[in-house]
């Protein structure tokens, strides 16, 4: 007998030389030559290394020959599972690529380009393929835009981003402006020649944006070019492919309502709106309508996609028909119309007399202007899926509580972990974020982190979205506060949470800061207010005693969580600039903060899920919100003494609440740290 390669094969067959032959033998519906292409797709997607799950893309329902698996997995790690494009590098070189980028610009005639951080759906979590601000500047913050003109660029990015900024970002070659003190517009206004002609990819920008940003360079004598083909693309030597995560149908035990009642639903809503027909371009919509979910992205599940649905609630979806596994194609057949991606061209242009209802807030000017060159009436309004999808059903509202107790059992977990270890100096961000990884990773319908875990300690916390990575990890010490926020997605709901944790005693002036922020929090969870309140309205309640303290943070207080979709869901949110109407059903969080630059940060979440409070002031429907996070505050942090009464018993009624429903889920060691820490208040 012949001895196997190291790597498991046999030296007298190469597998890829036959591997087409056996997946055709197997039934695979892939072409000769596609596996690769395919594979690719699958290493670009969130699918990871470990959920075989992808194979069902190559050889069709199960069960599979676990020869044939096995070489399949051997010939996707050869494929390479990161692509090589250059996107992390540690230094990037930022002023070769924006040279490139400038050949690139002048040879297409124009004299500068906008590069957003956003894909062809406006998406916060994006592919690799397209991460464009990423690479082209290094910074990796998920809200940013940069302008890049022949002798200048600028990156514009909020106050949750300006540390970081300073740390990837290369001021050489880029300025780094705050978006409340020079807007991307206002700066290019300013800095570029009049009659300039700035390009930009109209597949990456929505008609609202577009529109905003004319009104102020026209005076200012600048043109926006649209431009055929992203350049940024053009010169990224090695992007990666477009990601192919596997789409599979998402239970009605864990959805709550029917594919065709909510086409049925969306439908009434689109003649509401006096129109035909709408556009959608999120890939939630899609998701959330057509009850599935994907893998192209990381930490939401959605498969990146475009639909089209009629008055009648008739539905095409365009999508790269590659990543429908044959239980997506069953449960989708007699609700859509499956095309691929590059279909949705022409059927814009068939509706042609059509009324076709885009939400210019999300939509593509690509989308917009094809529509309007095809000869259809663009009806511009509010998505109609929005408001029934952020409306949670009694089914998604049972399932996100529990998801939210499960969630509990492993956070309380690894807060008694690093009380216990954490004061000796055995962790590191990197080990923490780890540990509560490992411990998500065995609750049930677990299925992914539901943002990259923010683990940081000492000055690293006052990074509002700091990233943990081997160059940027602390180590965890006495006298220094840990912040950790991080969620998980499971079929059943989607968790996030933020607990703030001093590392032994903490100097007074933090606790003061802590309990200004546990003030503020406790206002906002306590809140009755008349149906009809936006969240634009509360969100003073979560500044109040910081303000009066002359402290406040530089984010929104809360933001809207979808049911195993993306935990950044809208359009619900608590916000100085939110308009949307709280109504009941919908899942918030509540998460005031408070940063000191160079030393530390502080923010307290849970999710709050908005209920019917009775009715009052004439005859007004008043709303109020339950707490559904379950994890202890860090008491010794709290100044009690700050607190009035009524805070004093919500933190006392809240951490009895933790113990009676947390204790009983984790091992006997744990539930007696958990009774220690959440112990009255010593008042």
């Amino acid at each position: 007998m012949i001895a196997a390669t190291p790597d498991g094969t046999n030296p007298q067959r190469n597998p890829s030389d036959d591997l087409g032959a056996r997946l055709a033998a197997a039934g695979s519906r892939l072409r000769p030559g596609d596996l690769d292409a395919v594979l690719a797709g699958i290493n670009a997607s969130a699918v990871p290394a470990d959920d075989e799950g992808w194979i069902d893309l190559i050889l069709g329902a199960g069960p599979h020959d676990p020869a044939l698996v096995a070489d399949l997995v051997r010939r996707r790690t050869k494929t390479g599972a990161e692509p090589a494009d250059g996107l992390w590098d540690d230094a990037p070189d930022t002023a070769g690529r924006v040279a490139r980028l400038r050949a690139r610009l002048a040879a297409a005639g124009v004299d500068g380009f906008i590069v957003p951080r956003a894909d062809e759906h406006q998406g916060e979590y994006v592919p690799r393929a397209a991460e464009r601000l990423g690479w082209i500047t290094g910074f990796h913050g998920s809200a940013g835009t940069a302008i890049i003109l022949g002798d200048r660029a600028a990156i514009f990015i909020d106050g949750r981003y300006t540390i970081q900024a300073e740390q990837e970002v290369d001021g050489a070659v880029f300025e780094r402006c705050h978006v409340v003190d020079r807007a991307p517009m206002t700066w290019l206004a300013e800095v570029a020649d009049r009659g300039a002609r700035i390009g930009y990819d109209p597949h990456l920008h929505t008609p609202g944006e577009l529109a905003r940003w004319q009104r102020q360079l026209s005076p200012a004598g600048i043109d926006l070019v649209a431009l055929d083909g992203n350049p940024v693309d053009a010169v990224w030597n090695g992007r990666a492919a477009l990601p192919l995560g596997p789409v599979v149908p998402h239970d009605e035990r864990f959805a709550g309502e029917p594919v065709a009642a909510k086409r049925a639903r969306i439908g009434a809503a689109i003649r509401a709106a006096g129109a035909d027909a709408y556009l959608m371009t999120l890939p939630e919509d899609l998701a959330w309508l057509l009850n599935i979910r994907g893998a192209d992205v990381p930490c939401a599940p959605m498969p990146l996609g475009f639909g089209l649905i009629d008055a009648d609630g008739a539905t095409q979806m365009f999508i790269d028909p590659r990543k429908l596994t044959q239980a997506a194609l069953t449960h989708l057949a007699g609700e859509a119309r499956v095309a691929p991606v590059e279909g949705l061209g022409a059927a814009l242009d068939a509706c042609a007399g059509r009324r076709v209802l885009i939400d210019p807030a999300t939509a593509t000017v690509w989308a917009d202007l094809r529509l309007k060159a095809a000869g259809a009436t663009v009806v511009e309004g509010a998505s109609p899926i929005a408001l029934p999808k952020a409306r949670k059903n009694a089914v998604e509202l049972a399932g996100t509580r529990a998801a939210h107790l499960r969630d509990a059992g492993a956070l309380v977990t690894f807060l008694a972990w690093i009380a216990a270890e954490a004061p000796m100096g055995r962790v590191t961000e990197l080990d923490a974020a780890e540990k509560l990884g490992a411990l998500r990773r065995g609750l049930d319908h677990y299925r992914g982190m539901s943002f990259e875990t923010i683990s940081a300690a000492g000055p690293n916390a006052a990074m509002a979205h700091y990233r943990v990575n081997e160059r940027s990890n602390r180590r965890l010490v006495p006298g220094e506060i840990y912040l950790v926020d991080s969620g998980g997605q499971f079929l059943d709901g989607t968790t996030d949470v933020t607990r703030t944790i001093g590392i032994g005693a903490m100097p007074d002036a933090v606790a003061r800061s802590f309990t200004l922020v546990l003030k503020g929090h406790i206002a906002v969870a306590t809140a009755r207010f008349p149906a009809g309140t936006t969240g634009a309205q509360l969100d003073v309640l979560a500044r109040h005693h910081l303000w009066a303290a002359g402290l406040d943070f530089d984010h929104g207080t809360g933001h809207g969580v979808g049911s195993y979709l993306s935990v950044h869901e809208g359009p619900q949110r608590i916000s100085k600039v939110s308009g949307v109407a709280l109504e009941p059903g919908m899942i918030l969080s509540d998460e005031p903060g408070y940063y000191e630059p160079g030393r530390y940060g502080i923010r307290i979440e849970n999710l709050v899920v908005v209920r019917e409070d009775g009715i009052g002031f004439a005859g007004r429907r008043f709303l109020a919100f339950d707490t559904i996070t379950l994890a202890p505050i860090d008491r010794t942090l709290i100044r009690a003494d700050m607190l009035t009464a009524a805070e004093c018993d919500w933190v006392d009624a809240y951490h009895a609440r933790v113990l009676a429903e947390v204790g009983p889920l984790v091992a006997p060691d744990v539930a007696a740290w958990l009774a220690d820490v959440t112990r009255p208040l010593d008042r």
